[in-house]
């Protein structure tokens, strides 16, 4: 009897401590998943932080001399913020579970609207690109004249050509200036963004009877934003893109992973791209009053820091203040321009050799510079798009994320 009620009790027993056991292994189990989870994801976002720093870093090593801020510098500028945004969009979307719990949810709606803000931006950097095609061809004008091949000979400069290129200097001077004086008003009567008609229009400016034509190529391209309006400012879109962006504290880096502080570096990155097409090309109310607070202990914040206190600088230098851009080439254009008018205003006929030499070899400078332009304005322009584009197919992703995530 005592054997029986032994054998009938220790049954349960070992079936509850089976059960027991298998939890346990389950727990275990689950726990090694959770780990391996974070360290993957862990991996991913210091691969993530490594690569802005490498690229900025590049970036920065790449700015020397008067390569900051040229064509060909804003084109690997751009090139980097491609790359950036493809592999932050990569570790969103293996972690894609997570972007729809709090308080992530927050900062990737925070994120994604920042994107619809620097949208705008691109638009209006795009307007200023066809202006500077349109400062180019007033420019080409000049070379024309002044480099006929019938007045190649020494000696040949006659009053005509130098009638000539002095009236297409002084149309390329009055453009630049109502870009510095009216702050783009005349960019801002464009009511256009990606969209391109066919035909040609123009604008006026009230101070002086002058138009501005522009030959459109292509056939009509739908807009995927509206035009920047005329009361539209470039320093207001920065500031509502830079708006409360912080460095994550512990406890949001705790709540999402490690997701916030990739959150924070996309959109420092957003914002500085932003700020440096603002800085360097004409567009409406142009203002570079924005601090960047980057703690200094993530790996990219010291060549960003860097490059934008460089900018700045080059920003105070005295032929630089009232600069409608801070483009290398427009500063170029611009010295080439005054320097060749100077020469042609002290020209007395018959024209001298050593003033001849003088001009012919503004000229040069002056075609290099166009060239350099003529080369670079369309592929920094398809770059512009393209990121235009990114923004907004990132932007369909994410939200799509934040739509179909349970809480």
């Amino acid at each position: 009897m005592p054997a029986i009620e032994y054998q009938g009790s220790s049954a349960p027993f070992s079936f509850i401590g089976r059960s027991i056991l298998s939890r346990r292994r389950d727990q275990v189990h689950a726990m090694d998943a959770g780990q391996h989870h974070y360290a993957s994801l862990d991996q991913e976002l210091d691969a993530f932080q490594r690569r802005v720093a490498v690229l900025f870093q590049d970036l920065a090593a790449s700015a020397g001399g008067d390569e900051l801020l040229s064509v060909s510098w804003v084109r690997k500028l751009l090139d980097t913020f491609l790359v950036c945004q493809e592999e932050f969009r990569i570790v969103l979307f293996n972690h894609r579970a997570a972007v729809g719990r709090p308080p992530l949810d927050r900062m990737i709606a925070d994120f994604l609207e920042r994107g619809v803000k620097a949208l705008d931006v691109c638009n209006a950097i795009c307007d200023g690109i066809d202006q500077l095609r349109q400062w180019s061809k007033h420019l080409e004008i000049v070379l024309v004249a002044l480099a006929d091949p019938r007045h190649k000979r020494r000696g040949a400069l006659g009053e005509g050509q130098l009638r000539r290129a002095r009236k297409a200097l002084t149309d390329v001077t009055l453009l630049m200036l109502d870009e510095k004086d009216a702050a783009g008003s005349v960019l801002s009567h464009r009511n256009r963004s990606f969209g391109r008609s066919s035909g040609s229009s123009s604008s006026g400016s009230s101070s002086r009877d002058h138009h501005h034509h522009r030959r459109s190529s292509g056939g009509h391209f739908r807009s995927l934003s509206w035009s920047v309006s005329r009361s539209w400012s470039a320093a207001r879109q920065l500031q509502a893109i830079g708006n409360n962006l912080a460095a994550p504290r512990g406890h949001e880096v705790l709540a999402t992973s490690g997701l916030a502080v990739g959150v924070f570096t996309m959109s420092s990155v957003l914002l500085f791209v932003m700020w440096v097409l603002v800085a360097a090309i004409p567009c409406q109310d142009r203002g570079l009053g924005i601090h960047f607070s980057i703690p200094r202990s993530y790996r990219w914040a010291a060549p960003i820091l860097s490059l934008h206190e460089r900018i700045v600088e080059e920003s105070k230098k005295k032929d630089r203040k009232n600069s409608s851009g801070l483009l290398q080439e427009i500063h170029q254009m611009e010295k080439c321009a005054h320097h060749l008018m100077e020469l042609m205003d002290a020209i007395q006929f018959p024209v001298t050799e050593e003033k001849e030499v003088g001009i012919r070899h503004s000229v040069e400078e002056l075609a290099q510079v166009c060239e350099s332009m003529k080369g670079g304005l369309d592929p920094l322009e398809r770059q512009v798009r393209e990121v235009f584009h990114k923004i907004v197919c990132n932007r369909t992703e994410g939200l799509d994320c934040l739509s179909h995530n349970p809480e």
